[in-house]
């Protein structure tokens, strides 16, 4: 049932994001030989269909990696994991490589990858190391961000790299699509995969392993899944964070706590909020348009500051 109302969610909020804008218009006129046709196929349709991917790797991550590493402060931007597929990113950009998407997007990859095996290292720590952990990831990813920032040829070459590091879906192609997609799903098979052992992780590595649960494969599958479809997400559209806190918290009581069963709602609720987000910053007043990656961090810190709060409360 909550699957289903997910799923139906993700289907109006697509919907709504090919239509919402300075300008509205109705999906009908795909088929139109008319401008309004023609901004429908070669501009929201993409913008729709990545936030419909990203939304939904993102909101799967978050669930991963809070089963992971039973701690449910856990998601790719909180600890780092997107800041450091930035700095992969920027620094493919800053080398020559602007022209040439599959370079960024392998950069973006790899860099994610090492992020999490990092943070997979310390998996056994408490949350609050974990938490300083990450804290410190990005941090220095940001410090190194900035640096290869300052150190850009041209003011043309900073203002791109400035401009993609605040995360948006806007001036995106069919191109980015498909470049998008297959790690896409790679990543969110990668996760499904890792899903059952997940379950009997959450009773300690210890009684996993003596449920017959490969650690070293499920750490494999996790790392593999959570960094590629951040990695690839963030080499397309920026860094757009918090959805993978946001949207687990908020099914969590609907679904159950188990990952298996909280997998693919998540993947669906980061969908739907994605795509509602990315529709509403078109319709901020201005000539301007609100970055969905901003939007994104003022609708998560708040959040992630009252589950501080609520985790503090349960502890005392």
């Amino acid at each position: 049932m909550i699957r289903s109302g997910l799923a139906a969610l993700v289907a109006a909020a697509f919907l709504l994001s090919l239509s919402a804008g300075k300008a509205w218009i109705a999906p009908v006129r795909f088929g139109d030989d008319t401008p309004e046709a023609l901004v429908l196929l070669e501009l929201r349709l993409p913008r729709a269909l990545l936030g419909l991917m990203v939304g939904a790797v993102l909101g799967a991550g978050g669930a991963v990696l809070q089963g992971y590493l039973r701690n449910p402060l856990a998601e790719p931007g909180v600890l780092g994991v997107s800041a450091t597929a930035a700095l992969g990113a920027v620094l493919a950009i800053f080398l020559g490589a602007s022209g040439q998407p599959l370079l960024i997007a392998a950069s973006a990859m790899a860099f994610g990858l090492g992020a999490v095996a990092l943070l997979g290292l310390i998996a056994g720590s408490s949350g609050l190391q974990l938490l300083l952990a990450g804290v410190v990831l990005a941090s220095l990813s940001a410090a190194l961000t900035s640096l290869v920032i300052s150190l850009a040829p041209t003011p043309f070459a900073l203002g791109e790299i400035v401009t993609w590091l605040m995360g948006a879906l806007t001036d995106r192609s069919l191109a980015d699509v498909r470049l998008l997609a297959g790690p896409v799903l790679v990543a969110l098979v990668l996760m499904a995969a890792s899903a059952r052992a997940l379950d009997a992780l959450a009773l300690g590595e210890a009684t996993a392993a003596s449920l017959g649960v490969d650690l070293a494969r499920t750490r494999l599958l996790v790392i593999g899944g959570v960094g590629i479809g951040v990695g690839a997400s963030v080499a397309v559209t920026g860094v757009i964070s918090f959805v993978g806190l946001v949207v687990p918290h908020l099914l969590r009581p609907l679904v159950g706590p188990e990952p298996s069963r909280l997998l693919l709602p998540s993947a669906l609720g980061g969908a739907a909020l994605v795509l509602v987000a990315d529709s509403l910053v078109r319709l901020v007043p201005g000539a301007a348009e609100l970055k969905l990656g901003i939007a994104m961090a003022l609708l998560g810190a708040p959040f992630f500051l009252w589950l501080l709060w609520r985790t503090r409360q349960e502890l005392a």
